[in-house]
């Protein structure tokens, strides 16, 4: 990809967004798929995100940083293509449109988790030379650098945060409960033994929510199963011998423990679980309401309770708590978390790659990415926001969630875990739906590994 460009003035057009009365535009993929490919305005950045339901923090976002861009780039029009969808069709409709120079976006916002298949996909374009030249690129974190580089050595993405995950509990209920308000647990029994004390207490109250199945997509695996595995001996992914794990006590145990939650009723209904909306529910009504104990959740889902939220709630900072998820039994560190991340990527149909590198030198100034984390409840990759005081003062839970991240795991960044995780979704729903016990889940698990990855690429777990 060329260097960047440097600020310059241009025609008298000035910059806008392609509005509808006043919201985004979401343009269908038949829309989309009726554009000329020859015929394509070079000066237009088309940006394609994720709109979580009912949320319009990252509209607001880039319409933010268009309305400033256009000082500098008058000539310019910015295209939101906000793509309303579940986690799982979010990634499929994405790469739908990045299939075709007809279709493509020309800046798209990308899990860090599915970026290396986008890369081995042939979707993709490395922007190494924009990364070696923008200002803020050594700001980011070893670990989140590693996570945008692909096997070849190239930077395929720009990091714009992370995030980390624990239990969020509700205090009145613990309390209803005869639990204790500074609660924290340090095994899984003994989150299992507070979700009987709040059944037993409550029965209309669900005890835990763990995101599980299929509908769920990679909130299942690494909200839910990959939370606790890695409470366990056992890994996806030997990093040593470079090969996926088969035969995993460890997957087996953090089966048992989601079969126990389901056959015990500790959490919503099955249907309930199976929702893909569900989150959105549990955000907005559940939990505010008191209907549920427990959720192993992120570090960012307070940002459903703010005053300028969709459904507010003032009183969440008095009435939920956060603590560690244990390991399996306390031992190691004694506690666990996952790390994530999202970030800007430049499809390989971009109509001007330089367009679409300077916008995300707009996206992620230093100010503009301490206001985003503010906004959505982020944690930082970034030594410059870090050192921000309004960064570390947003949240009376930021302090907590960014002490996390530096015993954080990272999932496997190859190029075939979207497919290991839809494995493991499934694994999960054969076991909350009591089609399969464990055993049974893991070796069809163990199956699916091999036929993803091949035989040489996994190896047996050594007891």
């Amino acid at each position: 990809m060329p260097p960047r460009p440097q600020h310059r003035a241009g025609p008298d057009r000035r910059t806008f967004l392609r509005y509808t009365a006043g919201a985004a535009a979401v343009l269908p993929l038949t829309a989309l798929a009726g554009c000329g490919g020859s015929a394509r305005d070079s000066n237009t950045i088309r940006v394609a995100f994720q709109q979580f339901g009912s949320g319009t923090l990252m509209e607001q976002w880039i319409q933010r940083t268009a309305e400033n861009y256009s000082r500098d780039f008058p000539d310019r029009t910015i295209e939101l293509v906000p793509i309303v969808a579940s986690e799982n069709d979010y990634f499929t409709k994405n790469e739908l449109l990045m299939t075709s120079p007809r279709t493509s976006p020309d800046l798209v916002y990308e899990d860090t988790f599915i970026l290396l298949s986008d890369v081995g996909a042939g979707y993709l374009q490395p922007v190494d030379d924009f990364a070696s030249t923008w200002e803020h690129w050594e700001d980011v974190a070893e670990v989140s650098q590693e996570a945008v580089t692909a096997p070849d050595g190239k930077i395929y993405a720009i990091p714009t945060h992370t995030d980390t995950r624990g239990i969020w509990y509700h205090k009145g209920v613990f309390a209803d409960a005869g639990l204790p308000e500074d609660w924290e647990p340090g095994s899984w029994e003994d989150i299992l033994e507070a979700a009987r004390t709040i059944k037993e207490a409550s029965p209309d109250v669900a005890p835990l929510f763990i995101f599980s199945g299929m509908p769920q997509g990679e909130k299942a695996s690494m909200q839910g199963f990959e939370m606790l595995l890695y409470g366990t001996e056992s890994r996806l992914y030997d990093e040593d011998a470079q090969k996926w794990v088969v035969g995993s006590q460890g997957f087996i145990d953090a089966l048992e423990f989601l079969r126990t939650v389901f056959e015990e009723e500790l959490t919503l209904s099955l249907g309930q679980n199976l929702d893909p909306n569900i989150g959105e529910s549990i955000y907005s009504q559940i939990l505010p309401d008191g209907g549920l104990g427990m959720v192993i959740d992120g570090s960012w889902i307070s940002q459903n309770w703010t005053e300028d939220a969709p459904s507010p709630w003032p009183e969440w900072s008095e009435t939920m708590g956060v603590v560690r998820m244990p390991t399996q039994d306390g031992g190691g560190s004694g506690s666990v978390t996952l790390a994530g991340g999202w970030c800007w990527a430049i499809p390989q149909h971009a109509t001007d790659p330089e367009a679409s590198a300077s916008f995300i030198e707009a996206l992620l100034t230093t100010e503009n990415t301490v206001q985003r984390a503010i906004e959505d409840n982020q944690i930082t990759v970034r030594a410059d926001v870090a050192e921000v005081e309004e960064y570390q003062t947003y949240s009376p839970t930021a302090e907590f969630f960014t002490g996390l991240l530096g015993d954080a795991y990272y999932r496997p960044a190859f190029a075939e875990y979207p497919e290991i995780s839809s494995a493991i979704q499934e694994a999960m729903e054969t076991v909350m739906t009591m089609r399969s016990t464990p055993e049974q889940a893991a070796a069809a698990y163990d199956r699916a590994v091999i036929d993803i990855v091949g035989e040489d690429s996994v190896e047996e777990e050594t007891p």
